[in-house]
Protein backbone atom coordinates (compact mmCIF):
# COMPACT_ATOMS: atom_id res chain seq x y z
CA UNK A 1 0.00 0.00 0.00
CA UNK A 2 1.70 3.56 -1.26
CA UNK A 3 1.53 6.51 0.97
CA UNK A 4 -0.44 8.34 -1.47
CA UNK A 5 -2.93 5.52 -1.89
CA UNK A 6 -3.23 5.81 1.71
CA UNK A 7 -3.66 9.60 1.86
CA UNK A 8 -6.26 9.41 -0.91
CA UNK A 9 -8.25 6.63 0.75
CA UNK A 10 -8.39 8.61 4.12
CA UNK A 11 -10.11 11.36 2.00
CA UNK A 12 -13.29 12.40 3.02
CA UNK A 13 -16.35 11.24 0.27
CA UNK A 14 -17.43 13.94 -1.86
CA UNK A 15 -20.51 15.86 -0.84
CA UNK A 16 -23.77 14.45 -2.13
CA UNK A 17 -24.98 16.19 -5.39
CA UNK A 18 -28.07 18.26 -4.60
CA UNK A 19 -30.96 17.51 -6.99
CA UNK A 20 -33.79 20.36 -7.78
CA UNK A 21 -36.27 18.29 -9.87
CA UNK A 22 -35.52 19.90 -12.67
CA UNK A 23 -34.56 17.55 -15.49
CA UNK A 24 -31.87 19.54 -17.16
CA UNK A 25 -29.91 21.17 -13.76
CA UNK A 26 -30.22 17.81 -12.50
CA UNK A 27 -28.84 16.04 -15.76
CA UNK A 28 -25.85 18.56 -15.76
CA UNK A 29 -25.00 18.04 -12.02
CA UNK A 30 -25.40 14.30 -12.22
CA UNK A 31 -23.35 13.34 -15.16
CA UNK A 32 -20.98 15.55 -14.12
CA UNK A 33 -20.10 13.75 -10.98
CA UNK A 34 -20.74 10.05 -12.24
CA UNK A 35 -18.43 11.08 -15.24
CA UNK A 36 -15.47 11.82 -12.58
CA UNK A 37 -16.52 8.44 -10.42
CA UNK A 38 -15.91 7.22 -14.00
CA UNK A 39 -12.68 8.33 -14.77
CA UNK A 40 -11.00 8.14 -11.44
CA UNK A 41 -12.03 4.16 -11.76
CA UNK A 42 -10.64 3.78 -15.44
CA UNK A 43 -7.58 5.40 -13.52
CA UNK A 44 -7.21 2.47 -11.59
CA UNK A 45 -5.88 -0.72 -11.92
CA UNK A 46 -7.88 -3.43 -12.78
CA UNK A 47 -9.92 -5.22 -10.77
CA UNK A 48 -7.54 -8.46 -10.83
CA UNK A 49 -4.31 -6.26 -10.06
CA UNK A 50 -6.14 -4.32 -7.25
CA UNK A 51 -4.66 -3.31 -3.66
CA UNK A 52 -6.99 -3.83 -0.97
CA UNK A 53 -6.87 0.13 -0.24
CA UNK A 54 -7.48 0.36 -4.16
CA UNK A 55 -10.84 -1.99 -3.84
CA UNK A 56 -11.95 -0.19 -0.95
CA UNK A 57 -11.89 2.97 -2.55
CA UNK A 58 -13.28 1.49 -5.45
CA UNK A 59 -16.16 -0.04 -3.74
CA UNK A 60 -16.46 3.89 -2.13
CA UNK A 61 -16.83 5.31 -5.66
CA UNK A 62 -19.27 2.95 -7.17
CA UNK A 63 -21.95 3.17 -3.98
CA UNK A 64 -22.03 6.74 -4.14
CA UNK A 65 -22.21 6.95 -7.90
CA UNK A 66 -24.77 4.46 -7.53
CA UNK A 67 -26.67 6.44 -4.92
CA UNK A 68 -26.68 8.82 -7.49
CA UNK A 69 -28.10 7.32 -10.39
CA UNK A 70 -30.82 5.61 -8.31
CA UNK A 71 -32.05 9.53 -7.47
CA UNK A 72 -31.73 10.78 -10.17
CA UNK A 73 -33.78 7.92 -12.13
CA UNK A 74 -36.43 8.23 -9.26
CA UNK A 75 -36.82 11.84 -10.23
CA UNK A 76 -36.12 11.83 -14.03
CA UNK A 77 -37.18 8.05 -15.29
CA UNK A 78 -39.73 9.42 -17.79
CA UNK A 79 -37.59 11.70 -18.96
CA UNK A 80 -34.58 10.01 -20.11
CA UNK A 81 -36.68 7.40 -21.49
CA UNK A 82 -38.70 9.79 -23.70
CA UNK A 83 -35.18 11.22 -24.52
CA UNK A 84 -33.52 7.80 -25.91
CA UNK A 85 -36.34 6.96 -27.89
CA UNK A 86 -37.82 10.41 -29.37
CA UNK A 87 -40.41 10.82 -27.19
CA UNK A 88 -41.52 6.85 -27.48
CA UNK A 89 -41.59 6.99 -30.90
CA UNK A 90 -37.98 4.81 -31.36
CA UNK A 91 -39.24 0.82 -30.20
CA UNK A 92 -35.84 0.14 -29.05
CA UNK A 93 -34.53 -3.44 -27.53
CA UNK A 94 -32.51 -3.23 -24.47
CA UNK A 95 -29.07 -3.81 -25.53
CA UNK A 96 -30.25 -0.13 -27.81
CA UNK A 97 -31.62 1.02 -24.68
CA UNK A 98 -28.50 0.32 -22.62
CA UNK A 99 -26.11 1.96 -25.19
CA UNK A 100 -28.09 5.15 -25.92
CA UNK A 101 -28.17 5.32 -22.07
CA UNK A 102 -24.78 5.73 -22.01
CA UNK A 103 -24.21 7.96 -24.91
CA UNK A 104 -26.44 10.69 -24.00
CA UNK A 105 -26.36 10.85 -20.59
CA UNK A 106 -22.53 9.74 -20.04
CA UNK A 107 -21.72 7.99 -16.30
CA UNK A 108 -25.70 7.49 -15.72
CA UNK A 109 -24.77 4.19 -17.80
CA UNK A 110 -21.86 2.39 -18.71
CA UNK A 111 -21.12 3.11 -22.45
CA UNK A 112 -21.28 0.38 -25.54
CA UNK A 113 -17.28 0.40 -25.78
CA UNK A 114 -17.11 -0.33 -21.23
CA UNK A 115 -19.23 -2.99 -21.90
CA UNK A 116 -17.35 -4.52 -24.85
CA UNK A 117 -14.09 -4.50 -22.42
CA UNK A 118 -16.28 -6.13 -19.84
CA UNK A 119 -17.30 -8.76 -21.78
CA UNK A 120 -13.36 -10.04 -22.45
CA UNK A 121 -12.84 -10.51 -18.56
CA UNK A 122 -14.05 -13.71 -16.22
CA UNK A 123 -16.84 -12.70 -14.09
CA UNK A 124 -15.01 -12.24 -11.06
CA UNK A 125 -12.48 -10.00 -13.08
CA UNK A 126 -15.55 -7.47 -13.94
CA UNK A 127 -16.00 -3.92 -12.99
CA UNK A 128 -19.18 -4.69 -12.38
CA UNK A 129 -21.18 -1.83 -14.58
CA UNK A 130 -23.91 -4.49 -15.21
CA UNK A 131 -25.11 -3.29 -11.28
CA UNK A 132 -25.43 0.02 -13.25
CA UNK A 133 -27.13 -1.17 -16.07
CA UNK A 134 -29.61 -3.06 -13.38
CA UNK A 135 -30.01 0.31 -11.86
CA UNK A 136 -30.92 1.97 -15.18
CA UNK A 137 -33.45 -0.36 -16.24
CA UNK A 138 -35.26 -0.99 -12.73
CA UNK A 139 -36.35 2.53 -12.75
CA UNK A 140 -37.46 2.65 -16.68
CA UNK A 141 -39.59 -0.84 -15.65
CA UNK A 142 -40.94 0.78 -13.04
CA UNK A 143 -42.26 3.87 -14.50
CA UNK A 144 -45.39 2.98 -16.14
CA UNK A 145 -45.65 4.33 -19.06
CA UNK A 146 -41.76 3.87 -20.26
CA UNK A 147 -42.01 0.36 -18.44
CA UNK A 148 -44.77 -0.88 -20.62
CA UNK A 149 -43.13 0.62 -23.64
CA UNK A 150 -40.10 -0.84 -23.39
CA UNK A 151 -42.33 -4.13 -22.64
CA UNK A 152 -43.85 -3.65 -25.95
CA UNK A 153 -41.03 -2.85 -28.02
CA UNK A 154 -39.48 -5.83 -26.50
CA UNK A 155 -42.52 -7.86 -28.27
CA UNK A 156 -41.57 -6.91 -31.51
CA UNK A 157 -40.17 -9.23 -33.65
CA UNK A 158 -36.48 -9.58 -34.29
CA UNK A 159 -35.09 -8.03 -37.65
CA UNK A 160 -32.98 -11.62 -37.65
CA UNK A 161 -36.08 -13.70 -37.60
CA UNK A 162 -37.96 -11.30 -40.35
CA UNK A 163 -34.79 -11.79 -42.52
CA UNK A 164 -35.17 -15.42 -41.91
CA UNK A 165 -38.76 -15.40 -42.39
CA UNK A 166 -39.20 -15.67 -46.45
CA UNK A 167 -37.02 -18.64 -46.27
CA UNK A 168 -38.52 -20.42 -43.67
CA UNK A 169 -41.81 -19.81 -45.21
CA UNK A 170 -40.42 -21.48 -48.54
CA UNK A 171 -38.64 -24.84 -46.85
CA UNK A 172 -40.56 -24.77 -43.59
CA UNK A 173 -36.75 -25.04 -41.68
CA UNK A 174 -34.49 -23.14 -40.21
CA UNK A 175 -31.18 -24.18 -38.63
CA UNK A 176 -29.40 -22.30 -36.28
CA UNK A 177 -26.62 -23.04 -34.27
CA UNK A 178 -28.34 -23.69 -30.41
CA UNK A 179 -31.40 -24.52 -32.16
CA UNK A 180 -33.53 -25.43 -35.10
CA UNK A 181 -36.93 -24.78 -36.37
CA UNK A 182 -39.04 -27.60 -38.98
CA UNK A 183 -42.71 -26.92 -39.88
CA UNK A 184 -44.43 -30.32 -39.76
CA UNK A 185 -48.21 -30.90 -40.09
CA UNK A 186 -49.03 -27.20 -39.02
CA UNK A 187 -46.71 -27.30 -35.93
CA UNK A 188 -43.43 -25.65 -35.36
CA UNK A 189 -41.17 -27.83 -33.69
CA UNK A 190 -38.30 -26.26 -31.94
CA UNK A 191 -35.32 -28.55 -31.23
CA UNK A 192 -32.52 -27.19 -28.61
CA UNK A 193 -29.24 -28.53 -30.39
CA UNK A 194 -26.78 -26.73 -27.58
CA UNK A 195 -25.65 -30.86 -27.52
CA UNK A 196 -22.28 -30.52 -25.84
CA UNK A 197 -23.51 -28.92 -22.54
CA UNK A 198 -27.20 -30.63 -22.18
CA UNK A 199 -28.82 -27.56 -23.75
CA UNK A 200 -27.42 -25.09 -21.53
CA UNK A 201 -28.29 -22.08 -21.72
CA UNK A 202 -26.11 -19.03 -22.86
CA UNK A 203 -25.98 -15.62 -24.65
CA UNK A 204 -26.10 -17.54 -28.39
CA UNK A 205 -29.31 -20.51 -27.08
CA UNK A 206 -31.07 -17.26 -26.17
CA UNK A 207 -30.55 -15.65 -29.18
CA UNK A 208 -31.46 -18.16 -31.39
CA UNK A 209 -34.77 -19.62 -29.46
CA UNK A 210 -35.94 -15.70 -29.87
CA UNK A 211 -35.09 -16.27 -33.30
CA UNK A 212 -37.21 -19.17 -33.68
CA UNK A 213 -39.89 -18.48 -31.49
CA UNK A 214 -40.99 -15.24 -33.42
CA UNK A 215 -40.99 -17.49 -36.78
CA UNK A 216 -43.15 -19.98 -35.04
CA UNK A 217 -45.40 -16.71 -34.14
CA UNK A 218 -44.96 -15.22 -37.82
CA UNK A 219 -45.58 -17.88 -39.98
CA UNK A 220 -49.49 -18.45 -40.90
CA UNK A 221 -48.57 -22.07 -41.66
CA UNK A 222 -47.88 -22.75 -38.17
CA UNK A 223 -50.75 -23.29 -35.37
CA UNK A 224 -48.96 -24.78 -32.59
CA UNK A 225 -45.40 -24.15 -31.06
CA UNK A 226 -43.67 -27.66 -30.21
CA UNK A 227 -40.48 -27.18 -27.28
CA UNK A 228 -38.53 -30.16 -27.06
CA UNK A 229 -34.95 -31.22 -26.02
CA UNK A 230 -32.28 -32.55 -29.07
CA UNK A 231 -30.48 -36.24 -29.05
CA UNK A 232 -27.20 -35.69 -26.74
CA UNK A 233 -23.29 -36.20 -27.79
CA UNK A 234 -22.06 -35.32 -24.05
CA UNK A 235 -20.77 -38.86 -23.07
CA UNK A 236 -23.03 -39.16 -19.74
CA UNK A 237 -26.43 -38.73 -22.11
CA UNK A 238 -24.94 -39.89 -25.65
CA UNK A 239 -27.36 -41.06 -27.90
CA UNK A 240 -30.41 -39.70 -25.28
CA UNK A 241 -32.70 -36.46 -25.22
CA UNK A 242 -32.48 -34.10 -22.48
CA UNK A 243 -34.53 -30.74 -22.04
CA UNK A 244 -32.36 -28.34 -20.84
CA UNK A 245 -29.41 -28.11 -17.29
CA UNK A 246 -30.62 -24.01 -17.27
CA UNK A 247 -27.71 -21.67 -17.71
CA UNK A 248 -24.47 -22.78 -18.70
CA UNK A 249 -22.34 -21.70 -15.11
CA UNK A 250 -18.96 -22.45 -17.24
CA UNK A 251 -20.01 -19.39 -18.98
CA UNK A 252 -21.20 -17.50 -16.43
CA UNK A 253 -18.11 -18.18 -14.68
CA UNK A 254 -15.94 -16.95 -18.12
CA UNK A 255 -17.78 -13.83 -17.94
CA UNK A 256 -19.98 -15.12 -20.87
CA UNK A 257 -23.74 -14.52 -19.74
CA UNK A 258 -24.68 -10.93 -20.98
CA UNK A 259 -26.77 -8.99 -17.86
CA UNK A 260 -29.09 -7.63 -20.78
CA UNK A 261 -28.92 -10.14 -23.54
CA UNK A 262 -29.42 -13.10 -21.27
CA UNK A 263 -30.62 -12.51 -17.76
CA UNK A 264 -32.95 -9.85 -18.39
CA UNK A 265 -33.30 -10.10 -22.31
CA UNK A 266 -34.71 -13.71 -22.35
CA UNK A 267 -37.31 -12.49 -19.84
CA UNK A 268 -38.78 -10.01 -21.80
CA UNK A 269 -37.84 -11.63 -25.26
CA UNK A 270 -38.70 -14.88 -26.48
CA UNK A 271 -40.33 -16.03 -22.98
CA UNK A 272 -42.66 -12.93 -23.04
CA UNK A 273 -43.05 -13.73 -26.81
CA UNK A 274 -44.30 -17.07 -25.95
CA UNK A 275 -46.83 -16.39 -23.17
CA UNK A 276 -48.01 -12.78 -24.95
CA UNK A 277 -46.94 -13.24 -28.69
CA UNK A 278 -45.72 -10.86 -30.93
CA UNK A 279 -47.08 -7.20 -31.33
CA UNK A 280 -46.89 -6.45 -35.40
CA UNK A 281 -46.06 -2.86 -36.61
CA UNK A 282 -47.82 -3.95 -39.07
CA UNK A 283 -50.99 -5.61 -37.29
CA UNK A 284 -54.06 -5.68 -39.20
CA UNK A 285 -57.64 -5.02 -38.26
CA UNK A 286 -58.29 -6.16 -35.58
CA UNK A 287 -55.56 -5.29 -33.89
CA UNK A 288 -54.84 -8.87 -32.50
CA UNK A 289 -51.35 -10.01 -31.64
CA UNK A 290 -49.80 -12.74 -32.98
CA UNK A 291 -50.10 -15.48 -30.06
CA UNK A 292 -50.44 -19.19 -30.31
CA UNK A 293 -49.91 -21.92 -28.07
CA UNK A 294 -46.91 -24.11 -27.01
CA UNK A 295 -46.18 -27.13 -26.38
CA UNK A 296 -42.86 -28.11 -23.88
CA UNK A 297 -41.45 -31.83 -24.01
CA UNK A 298 -39.42 -33.05 -21.58
CA UNK A 299 -36.74 -35.65 -21.56
CA UNK A 300 -34.53 -36.34 -18.87
CA UNK A 301 -34.92 -33.24 -17.23
CA UNK A 302 -35.94 -29.66 -16.93
CA UNK A 303 -33.42 -28.18 -14.80
CA UNK A 304 -33.24 -24.09 -13.67
CA UNK A 305 -33.87 -22.24 -17.20
CA UNK A 306 -35.10 -25.20 -18.35
CA UNK A 307 -38.42 -25.76 -16.35
CA UNK A 308 -38.60 -22.08 -16.15
CA UNK A 309 -39.40 -22.59 -20.14
CA UNK A 310 -42.34 -24.97 -18.70
CA UNK A 311 -43.66 -22.52 -17.00
CA UNK A 312 -44.42 -20.44 -20.10
CA UNK A 313 -46.13 -23.23 -21.97
CA UNK A 314 -49.68 -24.11 -22.43
CA UNK A 315 -49.34 -27.66 -22.15
CA UNK A 316 -46.12 -30.09 -20.93
CA UNK A 317 -45.67 -33.62 -21.77
CA UNK A 318 -42.69 -35.34 -19.49
CA UNK A 319 -40.95 -38.74 -20.00
CA UNK A 320 -42.03 -41.13 -16.92
CA UNK A 321 -38.23 -40.90 -15.91
CA UNK A 322 -37.72 -37.14 -16.36
CA UNK A 323 -37.66 -34.37 -13.54
CA UNK A 324 -37.48 -30.89 -12.95
CA UNK A 325 -35.51 -28.34 -10.71
CA UNK A 326 -34.76 -24.91 -9.88
CA UNK A 327 -31.85 -24.93 -7.82
CA UNK A 328 -31.48 -21.17 -7.69
CA UNK A 329 -30.68 -20.93 -3.93
CA UNK A 330 -28.02 -23.14 -4.61
CA UNK A 331 -26.64 -21.52 -7.95
CA UNK A 332 -26.99 -18.22 -5.18
CA UNK A 333 -29.31 -16.26 -8.73
CA UNK A 334 -32.90 -15.48 -9.08
CA UNK A 335 -34.89 -17.97 -11.44
CA UNK A 336 -36.10 -15.50 -13.68
CA UNK A 337 -39.66 -15.45 -13.70
CA UNK A 338 -39.94 -17.96 -11.50
CA UNK A 339 -40.53 -16.51 -8.33
CA UNK A 340 -43.67 -15.33 -9.78
CA UNK A 341 -45.45 -18.26 -11.80
CA UNK A 342 -44.00 -21.10 -9.60
CA UNK A 343 -46.61 -20.45 -6.88
CA UNK A 344 -49.43 -20.58 -9.51
CA UNK A 345 -48.82 -24.29 -10.52
CA UNK A 346 -46.99 -25.81 -7.15
CA UNK A 347 -49.01 -23.54 -4.07
CA UNK A 348 -46.85 -21.08 -1.91
CA UNK A 349 -44.99 -23.90 0.20
CA UNK A 350 -43.72 -26.17 -2.50
CA UNK A 351 -42.36 -23.24 -4.62
CA UNK A 352 -40.64 -22.12 -1.68
CA UNK A 353 -38.93 -25.74 -1.60
CA UNK A 354 -38.07 -26.01 -5.20
CA UNK A 355 -36.31 -22.71 -5.01
CA UNK A 356 -35.26 -21.94 -1.67
CA UNK A 357 -34.63 -25.69 -0.66
CA UNK A 358 -33.59 -27.06 -4.05
CA UNK A 359 -36.26 -30.03 -4.03
CA UNK A 360 -36.12 -32.04 -7.04
CA UNK A 361 -39.61 -33.06 -8.28
CA UNK A 362 -40.01 -36.53 -10.62
CA UNK A 363 -42.21 -37.35 -12.85
CA UNK A 364 -44.10 -40.06 -11.01
CA UNK A 365 -44.94 -37.89 -7.85
CA UNK A 366 -48.62 -36.02 -7.48
CA UNK A 367 -46.80 -32.81 -7.12
CA UNK A 368 -45.64 -33.03 -11.35
CA UNK A 369 -48.91 -33.51 -12.43
CA UNK A 370 -49.13 -29.37 -11.36
CA UNK A 371 -46.22 -28.94 -13.86
CA UNK A 372 -46.90 -31.51 -16.56
CA UNK A 373 -50.01 -32.22 -17.60
CA UNK A 374 -49.24 -35.63 -19.12
CA UNK A 375 -46.73 -38.27 -18.16
CA UNK A 376 -45.74 -41.38 -20.69
CA UNK A 377 -43.25 -43.96 -20.69
CA UNK A 378 -40.21 -42.71 -23.14
CA UNK A 379 -41.38 -44.78 -26.17
CA UNK A 380 -44.96 -43.25 -26.05
CA UNK A 381 -43.88 -40.01 -25.77
CA UNK A 382 -43.78 -39.14 -29.48
CA UNK A 383 -47.58 -40.43 -29.84
CA UNK A 384 -48.51 -38.09 -27.26
CA UNK A 385 -47.00 -35.16 -28.89
CA UNK A 386 -48.74 -36.10 -31.65
CA UNK A 387 -51.95 -35.70 -29.79
CA UNK A 388 -51.63 -32.97 -28.15
CA UNK A 389 -50.42 -30.97 -31.35
CA UNK A 390 -53.91 -32.04 -32.51
CA UNK A 391 -55.48 -30.49 -29.74
CA UNK A 392 -53.80 -27.63 -29.16
CA UNK A 393 -54.32 -26.70 -32.94
CA UNK A 394 -58.13 -26.10 -32.68
CA UNK A 395 -58.44 -22.44 -33.57
CA UNK A 396 -60.24 -21.47 -30.30
CA UNK A 397 -57.00 -22.64 -27.99
CA UNK A 398 -55.19 -19.30 -28.85
CA UNK A 399 -57.92 -16.58 -27.90
CA UNK A 400 -58.49 -18.99 -24.94
CA UNK A 401 -55.14 -19.30 -23.90
CA UNK A 402 -54.64 -15.54 -23.98
CA UNK A 403 -57.14 -14.81 -21.78
CA UNK A 404 -56.10 -16.97 -19.35
CA UNK A 405 -52.42 -15.62 -19.13
CA UNK A 406 -54.45 -12.19 -18.92
CA UNK A 407 -55.91 -13.50 -16.05
CA UNK A 408 -52.94 -15.28 -14.73
CA UNK A 409 -50.68 -12.32 -15.13
CA UNK A 410 -51.28 -8.94 -16.17
CA UNK A 411 -48.77 -7.11 -17.57
CA UNK A 412 -48.85 -4.47 -15.74
CA UNK A 413 -47.74 -7.14 -12.44
CA UNK A 414 -44.94 -8.70 -14.69
CA UNK A 415 -43.61 -5.20 -15.53
CA UNK A 416 -43.13 -4.51 -11.55
CA UNK A 417 -41.80 -7.78 -11.17
CA UNK A 418 -39.10 -7.48 -14.01
CA UNK A 419 -37.97 -4.08 -12.47
CA UNK A 420 -37.05 -5.56 -8.93
CA UNK A 421 -35.77 -8.55 -10.96
CA UNK A 422 -33.43 -6.08 -12.73
CA UNK A 423 -31.24 -4.64 -10.38
CA UNK A 424 -31.43 -8.06 -7.96
CA UNK A 425 -30.52 -10.23 -10.42
CA UNK A 426 -27.65 -7.98 -11.38
CA UNK A 427 -26.73 -7.80 -7.64
CA UNK A 428 -26.35 -11.42 -7.14
CA UNK A 429 -24.02 -12.29 -10.43
CA UNK A 430 -21.71 -9.78 -8.61
CA UNK A 431 -22.35 -10.91 -5.33
CA UNK A 432 -19.31 -12.75 -3.39
CA UNK A 433 -21.02 -15.93 -2.57
CA UNK A 434 -21.84 -16.76 -5.93
CA UNK A 435 -18.21 -15.59 -7.75
CA UNK A 436 -16.94 -18.30 -4.93
CA UNK A 437 -19.19 -20.39 -6.39
CA UNK A 438 -18.61 -20.13 -10.04
CA UNK A 439 -14.62 -20.12 -8.91
CA UNK A 440 -15.16 -23.75 -7.29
Amino acid sequence: MTAATTAEDRQPPAAPVPLTGVFDTDRERATARLRNATGQLAAMPPRARRSLADTTRAQHLHDAARQLRTAFLELHAERVYDTLTAGRTAHLRLVEVAHAAGRDFPGLAPSARQMTEEAARPQSEKEGWEIDQGILFRALLRAPGPGAHLMESMLRPTPRALELLPGFRDTGEVVLKAARLERRRGAGFVTLTNTHCLNAEDNQHVADLETLVDLVLLDPQVRVGVLRGGVMTHPRYAGRRVFSAGINLKELRAGAISFVDFLLGRELGYLSKMMRGLVRADRPWPGTDAQKPWLGVVDGFAIGGGAQILLACDRVLAASDAYFSLPAAQEGIVPGVANLRLTRFLGARQARQVVLWGRRIEAGEPAARLVFDEVAAPDALDAAVAGSVARLANPAVAANRAMLNLADEPAEQLRAYLAEFALQQALRAYSPDVLAKLHR
